[in-house]
């Protein structure tokens, strides 16, 4: 219920408290990435994005639960990767290439590495976790790679 009044909260004049009523109303994205949570991650839009059924950050309010539900700290690690792998696989491929590696490595340092250090270390990211060797990155390579930096998934969560 806690999760419902916080959804509703996003948009009281949408987001009737009978939502019975009107199971298909849509929380717009320009809400959603002012929340705490989310407003100061970098990842924001593409987070809203994934989670949400169309891909255009708007979330029902069965998205928003599944959001929050990947994003606790009780997910299970297999969930969070699998998330995780989507949000960085910015061009929809199944596969994170080097392009999205950049898209990544470019928000998580927020723009203070010059070109050559942000393709420097994509480089690095693929020869040590690309393990067939075509240059991107599948669920299981990223898999992998986490399994290696157990840190990683420990930030890979929002509080309620």
């Amino acid at each position: 219920m806690r999760l419902f009044y916080r959804y509703q909260d996003l948009a009281p004049q949408l987001v009737p408290l009978d939502y019975t009523s009107c199971p298909d109303v849509k929380v717009p994205y320009e809400l959603i990435g002012t929340m705490p949570e989310l407003k100061d991650n970098p990842f924001r839009q593409r987070i809203a994005q994934v989670f949400s059924q169309d891909g255009d950050g708007h979330m029902t309010l069965d998205n928003f639960l599944d959001m929050f539900s990947v994003m606790s700290e009780m997910a299970p690690r297999d969930l969070k990767a699998y998330y995780a792998f989507k949000i960085y696989d910015f061009n929809d491929d199944n596969y994170i290439c080097a392009w999205d590696l950049e898209q990544t490595v470019t928000r998580l340092t927020r723009g203070e590495l010059s070109a050559e250090e942000v393709s420097l270390v994509c480089e690095k990211v693929l020869d040590e976790a690309d393990s067939d060797h075509d240059g991107r990155l599948s669920l299981e390579d990223f898999q992998s790679m986490i399994l290696r930096s157990p840190d990683f998934l420990s930030t890979f969560h929002i509080r309620i």
